[in-house]
């Protein structure tokens, strides 16, 4: 088998630059304005729980923050489920055991990405876990607006979603 050093022997046009009409007969589907449709996607699967965004502050509190770890991996397992997508609920409690400071930013990515899928604007994205980040410290003034943002956002995703309030 040999193979040749030719530049111009069947090399693929270059990106942008329109590929030749197939010699078929059948001509190439024309896309509107150059794009492509938007694909949906995969079929939902179960709703997944509201939670009561005070009555997890509280159980964060009894608890002495191991409610959070629960927190994590059922609402990352019910988002997993419900999209086939994420890190879901083992890989999620383990990374806020081993390392806990990411968890905002992936939980809130994760969250904003149920309403991107939906073709809608995400109401948090990773960036929202900088408050937890930023002003957690601050007598958890940071950790709680980050919460009620994330955790408010998923709750109303799953409302829509046809969940029971």
């Amino acid at each position: 088998m040999t193979e040749s050093n030719d530049p111009t022997a069947s090399a693929p046009p270059p990106y942008g630059t329109p590929a030749p009409a197939p010699t078929g007969g059948v001509p190439a589907p024309a896309m509107a304005g150059g794009a492509l449709a938007p694909m949906a996607g995969p079929a939902d699967g179960p709703i997944g729980k509201v939670r009561s965004t005070g009555t997890c502050v509280l159980l964060t509190i009894v608890t002495l923050g191991f409610y959070t770890w629960y927190w994590y991996y059922k609402t990352h397992d019910e988002m997993k489920q419900h999209t086939g997508n994420g890190i879901g609920g083992p890989i999620a409690l383990i990374l806020a055991i081993v390392v806990s400071i990411v968890m905002p930013f992936l939980s809130s990515n994760e969250v904003g990405g149920l309403y991107a899928r939906k073709g809608q604007q995400k109401p948090v994205s990773a960036a929202t876990g900088l408050w937890f980040l930023l002003l957690g410290w601050f007598f958890f003034v940071g950790a709680i607006v980050w919460f009620v943002k994330t955790n408010g956002a998923l709750n109303e995703y799953w409302k829509s979603q046809g969940a029971p309030a």
